[in-house]
């Protein structure tokens, strides 16, 4: 108790109560020092002092990929919102109201088409806000509508995972969803058109085990954990210690399951590079058109990564 709540008037006291938003801080997980908030939004967020990459929304993820922060949304098909009528501390339905409510997304998925340095590409990224970014009918659909979409635009598709796996609560209809993201990145394949992976924290489960490890290229972000199954669950089945660092990207990269780990800034310069390498951009004016060699996956990652940045469009 204090002389503002014994003497200052109800009705007074709550003009001079200040409301302070929630996520003024971050407290790295790494390193444990608090970061002001708006300073990591606009480091992408990164947290400048420990280089940890905290976990971007959907909207905020295309804004930093497509040129001048603009694309447009593509218009996913509609899917039964609850189709085995599942229910378990609350109804599916009330969960996903929820959902929608916090983030503002319809589902775990958002797709965009627009202008990576002035080529046109089809970018999808998984929102983990969003039920832990899972795998169901509507996020299934979004990916097929973003592959299709590539294919008729004749453009790459690169996709941000984020996910903790299928969503339980649509049981074996989640499932399906890993062959037929499979057969429509088969059909991207056969159009020739680049399918770029990015692979940020955490991805696991159903979605590793399908459209998050067949990409032409395989990216990801520093620190991010990469598995199907979990560390404690791998541990009991096999009865050993796994080594330090398992299942994350710089480990995955050191034994050949990533080819790139990419800082989040360097990451659009990166994709862009990629998508001119993978689409054999033209060659300039008096060039010599002569058949080009065919150039190894490994050629491609390594010139990626050495090829000064192209001027922004």
């Amino acid at each position: 108790m204090n002389w503002l709540t014994n003497v200052v008037r109800p009705k007074i006291r709550n003009m001079l109560r200040r409301e302070t938003p929630e996520n003024l801080w971050i407290k790295c997980p790494d390193s444990g020092q608090l970061v002001f908030y708006k300073d990591v939004e606009a480091n992408q967020f990164v947290i400048p002092g420990s280089n940890y990459h905290m976990r971007m929304g959907a909207v905020a993820r295309l804004k930093s990929i497509f040129d001048n922060e603009t694309w447009y949304d593509v218009a996913l098909p509609d899917v039964t919102p609850d189709p085995l009528k599942f229910r378990d501390e609350k109804k599916y339905v009330d969960r996903i109201k929820d959902a929608r409510a916090r983030t503002n997304l319809n589902d775990a998925i958002k797709v965009g088409y627009g202008k990576l340095e002035g080529a046109a590409v089809v970018v999808a990224v998984q929102d983990f806000d969003f039920m832990g970014g899972s795998l169901g009918m509507a996020a299934g659909e979004a990916i097929v509508r973003g592959l299709e979409l590539a294919v008729e635009k004749k453009s790459p598709f690169i996709v941000f995972a984020a996910s903790g796996g299928a969503r339980m609560q649509e049981g074996i209809l989640s499932l399906m969803q890993m062959p037929r993201t499979t057969v429509a990145v088969q059909m991207l394949r056969e159009a020739k058109q680049p399918y770029i992976v990015v692979l940020t924290n955490p991805t696991t489960g159903g979605v590793t085990a399908s459209y998050a490890m067949l990409g032409d290229v395989q990216i990801a972000e520093p620190g991010a954990l990469i598995g199907f199954a979990g560390a404690r669950v791998i541990e009991q089945t096999i009865r050993e210690k796994l080594p330090e660092g398992f299942q994350r990207a710089e480990y995955l990269k050191e034994h050949g399951m990533v080819d790139m780990v990419v800082h989040r800034h360097e990451l659009r310069p990166t994709l862009a590079r990629l998508c001119r390498l993978l689409t054999k951009a033209p060659a300039q004016d008096g060039a010599s058109k002569s058949v080009q060699p065919v150039v190894s996956p490994a050629q491609i990652v390594s010139a990626a990564e050495t090829a000064p940045a192209a001027p922004h469009a």
